[in-house]
């Protein structure tokens, strides 16, 4: 990883989740003043970090009420706390449930920020008995106080790793999230479309993701594609295969593709990654418009869909930069853009 100097001024934006919820009648739920919790619990630990600010994101959610508009949310706070604020490095606390995803789709939004973005949050709330709040915020900010390259990180149980590459694996214990061991590419040098710069305006974009499973019914990618969706995560077996031998299922994908919906295939496995050219059912979902995620995982997929469609590109364009690593989602290391 590429030195970096230490971090001077984090910015602190606080969305919400577990880390920071108050039990309620209804069971637990997001509660303000976590800013306050967090300078007391600061200085009871001693902990010696770079100067902080706060910012509590509105609405605080639970993150299974993440969306893309918040994503874009989130982009427009980043962007001002490095470019209006001079913050030099960020901390996203953030639920855990959607949190693999928000990382990797601000991955692709945040492309040539010059300052490191990391993202945490908790299986149990700050104060509960056995709860990894503290142990997970006060290692983000140790490591950002240190000193990281700029790019997105998501950091967890005392590990950093790529949002690109990784995936929450656990729904309890400390943990939670692990790297998948996808099938590396190789990197190669593009000239990028310069809309994808961070500082470029981004839309919102319509995708969705699919699995496959045995009896799957291409009317229901048909429904999927009239609801007016732009790009389809589609969740194939093993190295990239379908149920091939319905010309039904292929015809779904033909038409898909002729209304300018961008399909990218992903395996549902643990590990590996797709090449559609492997087996006859990976090679007809290609010549039915299908693009080859590679070793990219779901999260990742779904985000640089958004990520692309948002400015505006070409359908022939967005499946060639599908194939090129922007933010190590191909080759599981940074790419330094």
């Amino acid at each position: 990883m590429t030195a970096a100097p230490p971090a001077r001024h984090i910015r602190v934006l606080y969305t919400g989740g577990t880390i920071g919820m108050q039990a309620t009648a209804a069971g637990l739920a997001p509660a303000g003043g976590f800013e306050q919790r967090m300078q007391a619990q600061l200085k009871a630990s001693g902990l010696r970090t770079a100067a902080w600010s706060f910012e509590e994101m509105q609405p605080l959610i639970d993150s299974a009420n993440m969306s893309p508009a918040y994503w874009q949310q989130l982009r427009n706070a980043i962007g001002r706390a490095v470019d209006v604020d001079s913050c030099d490095a960020v901390l996203v606390l953030h639920g855990t449930d959607t949190l693999a995803y928000s990382a990797a789709a601000l991955s692709f939004q945040l492309i040539g920020l010059p300052a490191p973005v990391v993202f945490t949050g908790s299986m149990l709330p700050a104060g509960v008995e056995h709860s990894d709040a503290w142990e997970n915020l006060e290692g983000a900010l140790s490591t950002l106080s240190a000193g990281l390259a700029p790019g997105v990180w998501l950091h967890f149980h005392g590990q950093l790793m790529l949002p690109t590459r990784c995936a929450k694996v656990r729904s309890s214990g400390r943990n939670a999230f692990a790297p998948l061991q996808r099938d590396k590419a190789q990197a190669s040098a593009v000239t990028l479309p310069p809309q994808l710069h961070y500082q470029q305006p981004k839309a919102l974009a319509r995708v969705a993701a699919l699995p496959l499973v045995p009896g799957f019914d291409p009317a229901w990618l048909t429904v999927l594609v009239a609801s007016g969706v732009q790009g389809l995560v589609l969740e194939c077996y093993g190295s990239g295969t379908g149920p091939s031998d319905d010309p039904a299922f292929l015809e779904a994908l033909r038409q898909a593709r002729s209304q300018g919906v961008v399909v990218v295939a992903v395996t549902q496995c643990q590990q590996g990654g797709v090449e559609l050219d492997v087996y006859e059912a990976g090679s007809r979902l290609r010549s039915a418009g299908v693009v080859a995620g590679g070793g990219m995982t779901r999260e990742a997929a779904l985000g640089k869909l958004h990520g692309l469609l948002g400015i505006g590109l070409a359908a022939e364009d967005i499946a060639r930069l599908l194939a090129v690593d922007l933010c190590g989602e191909l080759t599981g290391r940074p790419w330094p853009l």
